[in-house]
């Protein structure tokens, strides 16, 4: 069977190869969209597949992004069990597609310090979210790739860092519980490692507390891991052992879905005895019973810069900016988890 070709594609659109080649590439400023149209016209009827291999080897560049998603707290379903790497990636996939760009999607295991063999295949760029032990970016260093990170506080003028305030957050979640009248504050979250995103919003956490001088209780502190199952245990223990406790900031969402199903399950009402807020805003958090107050950070248009970054990075257009990590921004939003105290 004859293989279909790009000059096969002009000559059934009617336009040059060159026009087929930008429609190809997503380089549409370089057409009309009425070519746009006979070209992907003529793609659908022909059955054409373009040839990776070729482009890559003709262009020098292979339109391949790694991304890389932290396999941390003995998870293997990152992508599965917590939808924030799922909106993430989304928008991710989303940026480099209107750039013509795909995507390869690997776990590093935890612990591990080498890079995952998906990322030996020529890519052009790689985004990784997550941090990991130091040995893990000196290796990142010697592939000599344009990379973004995302979740990470290491401070390396080599990658550029696409990131929000953490310790910011975990002082705007906490002091919403303090305005609403609670001195009695639980964290529950993941394991608080050194310049991690979980130790960030621990510090604002307590930040908050001793704003308002209220007394930091080490035994409010629930750390374990940021999973659903976490914080169903957490609210079971805080509800036997600790009654005075009437309100909870959980580090992520999942965390706090948690916390609400092991307070219901131990005849505990939200808000109405305890108050409990989140951390990122996934979509499900106006969809659970009650709905979430949380902080918001823009999950997928985090995805949508960091491709951004790393494609200007690629273009050789951002060679001065690496010092400079990007910090979108956080919004607390309210709604039905939460209950002001008299």
């Amino acid at each position: 069977m004859k293989r279909i070709t790009i000059r096969d594609v002009s000559e059934k659109a009617g336009v040059s190869t060159a026009a087929v080649s930008y429609v190809l590439n997503g380089r549409l400023g370089k057409v009309s969209q009425d070519t746009v149209r006979k070209v992907r016209q003529a793609v659908e009827e022909l059955g054409y597949i373009p040839d990776f291999s070729a482009r890559s080897l003709a262009s020098n560049q292979s339109k391949l992004i790694g991304v890389v998603i932290p396999q941390t707290e003995d998870q293997k379903q990152l992508l599965l069990q917590n939808p924030f790497y799922s909106e993430l990636v989304c928008g991710i996939e989303a940026r480099l597609r209107q750039s013509g760009y795909h995507m390869i999607l690997s776990g590093v295991d935890k612990g591990e310090g080498y890079l995952d063999i998906s990322m030996q295949r020529n890519l052009d760029g790689a985004i990784i979210m997550g941090i990991y032990q130091e040995a893990f970016y000196e290796e990142l260093k010697k592939v000599n790739l344009p990379i973004v990170l995302i979740d990470s506080y290491i401070h390396d003028s080599y990658f550029h860092v696409v990131g929000i305030d953490d310790e910011l957050g975990g002082y705007m979640a906490t002091k919403h519980l303090i305005d609403n009248g609670h001195a009695n504050i639980a964290l529950v979250t993941g394991s608080i490692r050194k310049d991690g995103v979980v130790e960030k919003r621990f510090l604002g956490y307590k930040r908050a507390l001793k704003e308002a001088g209220l007394f930091y209780n080490p035994d409010f502190v629930f750390e374990q891991s940021v999973t659903y199952e976490y914080g169903q245990e957490a609210a079971r223990e805080i509800r036997d052992q600790f009654p005075q406790i009437t309100a909870v900031f959980a580090t992520s969402d999942m965390v706090a879905f948690g916390l609400l199903s092991g307070f219901a399950d131990a005849g505990c009402s939200v808000p109405e005895q305890v108050s409990v807020i989140g951390f990122d805003d996934i979509s499900m958090a106006r969809m659970c019973h009650p709905p979430l107050t949380t902080i918001r950070q823009d999950i997928v248009g985090r995805g949508v810069m960091a491709a951004e970054r790393l494609l200007q990075s690629i273009a050789g257009e951002e060679e001065s900016t690496h010092t400079e990590p990007t910090i979108m921004p956080l919004k607390l939003i309210t709604r039905d988890t939460v209950r002001k105290l008299n």
